[in-house]
């Protein structure tokens, strides 16, 4: 179905994209734009937002962390990153960050997305080290995943003797 050419009232269209998910507010400024907003009109629709306090990029940034900690098993250096490219400034994207782990911790998180990739027992130094670019990719640090495959093939060895 075509797009309508007339574009959407920014602050109505502002409003059914926030009634639907957290957005930050250049994710809702690229969006208006897309749609052929005029710049004025997405300025005043997004001050608007902000002052009903619709609009908050730090509580976008905490439920985006609290996500992707909790549920998709990312870690801190990844959400740190996604957020600041979803336009949250750095100490925003770190205090969120936090906040993501204050219920489980990095290390069980980064369990978590071990036991999540690996189905049976690390097969043998190949296995090992594409399971520990994964947990790099998903944000967790090279020296805590090389730890964490390595105890789990030390449980598999110990198991199998």
């Amino acid at each position: 179905m075509p797009r309508d050419p007339q574009p959407p009232d920014p602050y109505v269209y502002g409003l059914a994209a926030l009634g639907r998910r957290e957005l930050t507010e250049r994710q809702l400024r690229t969006r208006l734009e897309r749609r052929g907003c005029a710049v004025d009109d997405v300025d005043a629709a997004i001050a608007r937002l902000k002052r009903e306090r619709v609009l908050d990029d730090q509580r976008s940034a905490r439920a985006f962390a609290r996500t992707e900690a909790r549920i998709k098993h990312r870690g801190p250096l990844r959400i740190r990153r996604t957020l600041e490219s979803m336009g949250v400034d750095k100490e925003t994207a770190r205090s969120a960050t936090d906040e993501g782990f204050e219920e489980r911790s990095v290390d069980e998180a980064l369990e978590a997305a071990l036991a999540r990739k690996l189905r049976g027992p690390v097969l043998d130094d190949r296995h090992a080290q594409r399971l520990v670019g994964y947990l790099v990719r998903q944000g967790f640090d090279l020296s805590a995943s090389i730890a964490a495959v390595r105890t789990c093939r030390r449980g598999n060895e110990a198991e199998e003797s």
